[in-house]
């Protein structure tokens, strides 16, 4: 080497070395330990109330949950609803697919009345309904901008069901009377409808009627071939080929049809678009629309005449009216028995069930008259 000198060798001692790594160690692990002990004591005293998100303790929803049961579920809806026409003939057009009722059903009838305004003979029908709730349904078709009051304790409160304007001999009338049915429908208890005016009244009390059209094995739509200028001359060729000259029909807009006819009304979408577009102003659709799609479709099922009777015999454009020198005994007997027609398959007497056109001057008249000969708040 340089100079003589010799390189000196490392004095390390390897064990020295180790017992500072252990050292060092031991160190760093108590200083951690020592800084989570004081972190742990200081976050027991620590609040995350600020942070926390409010929740419903599960036995608070279960106490407040009530089921909806079946009965909620058939409970029609407020008659005072919102919805659109198609929204409301797309719910009323809803069948069960299976045909037993799964609980005790009590068939009603659906009493629709299509007015202009208020209801002038309204106590008598008062008089006509009282005693029999649960047995029928009343719906009433009004001017929009018809806003009577009716009292609370009337079988009328509350029935108007949201309406359109609508026009003598227009197409409005039609859609008025699909209103009502679809209204009407939505009633799982409704079996049978019967189209009514504000001049209509009824010739029997109510226990007959219901019996009369509960046990009826088919409806009442009055349809014929009519020649001339307000029958045949009224058809729109435009129509063909849905609908001929030979399958034209003209009747009695005032109809009463159940429930399976009523649904196939309402889920028309062949016949009522041709009739609104081709039958116009003095066509006169209320007269022909039922009559001729009844007539074509489901005639096996249409009794073919009207359950309301009116006076045409003077000619015109509208029946008869009827004052308060006309309503006697006698006239109202012979509306109630001296027809003749068939009511399921056998011949009867009774015919018609109501009468039109009575004006409101007839109302004391019939107020007196009327009860003791129909049997109001009678079974028989």
């Amino acid at each position: 080497m340089k100079n003589g000198q010799a390189k000196r060798p490392s004095t390390a001692n390897p064990k020295h070395s180790n017992l500072f790594n252990l050292v060092f160690f031991f160190l760093f692990f108590g200083s951690g330990l020592a800084i989570g002990l004081t972190v742990s004591f200081y976050l027991q005293d620590f609040s995350f109330k600020q942070f926390s998100i409010p929740t419903t303790p599960i036995t608070n929803r279960t106490e407040n949950w009530s089921p909806i049961g079946l009965k909620e579920y058939l409970k029609p809806p407020n008659v005072a609803h919102d919805m659109k026409d198609e929204e409301l003939l797309w719910r009323a057009s809803m069948v069960p697919g299976v045909g037993e009722f799964p609980f005790k059903r009590v068939p009603k009838i659906s009493f629709l009345f299509l007015t202009r305004g208020p209801l002038p003979l309204a106590p008598l029908w008062e008089m006509f309904f009282r005693g029999h709730e649960g047995l029928y349904s009343i719906y009433v078709h009004s001017h929009p901008s018809f806003n009577g009051t009716v009292p609370q304790s009337s079988v009328f409160y509350g029935r108007n069901i949201p309406s359109k304007e609508v026009e003598w001999g227009n197409f409005s009338m039609v859609e008025a009377e699909r209103r009502l049915l679809a209204n009407a429908l939505l009633d799982i208890s409704n079996q049978r409808f019967v189209l009514l005016s504000e001049s209509c009244i009824p010739l029997f009390n109510f226990s007959t009627i219901y019996s009369y059209l509960i046990a009826a094995t088919k409806s009442f739509i009055e349809a014929y071939d009519l020649p001339g200028p307000v029958g045949r001359a009224r058809f729109d060729p435009r129509m063909k080929p849905l609908i001929t000259l030979s399958q034209w029909r003209k009747g009695s807009q005032w109809f009463e049809m159940d429930r399976r006819l009523a649904i196939d009304v309402i889920s028309d979408r062949e016949y009522f678009p041709a009739f609104r577009e081709c039958c116009e102003a003095s066509c006169y659709a209320d007269e022909h629309y039922l009559p001729t799609l009844v007539s074509i479709k489901f005639w096996r099922r249409n009794s073919n005449r009207s359950l309301t009777w009116v006076d045409w015999s003077n000619g015109g454009a509208h029946p008869a009216r009827f004052w308060r020198r006309d309503v006697t005994v006698e006239f109202l007997q012979s509306l109630r028995n001296e027809s003749h027609c068939r009511y399921n398959g056998n011949s009867t007497k009774v015919c018609f069930l109501f009468a039109r056109k009575f004006l409101p001057a007839a109302l004391n008249r019939l107020l007196r008259i009327a009860p003791k000969l129909m049997k109001f708040n009678s079974s028989m």
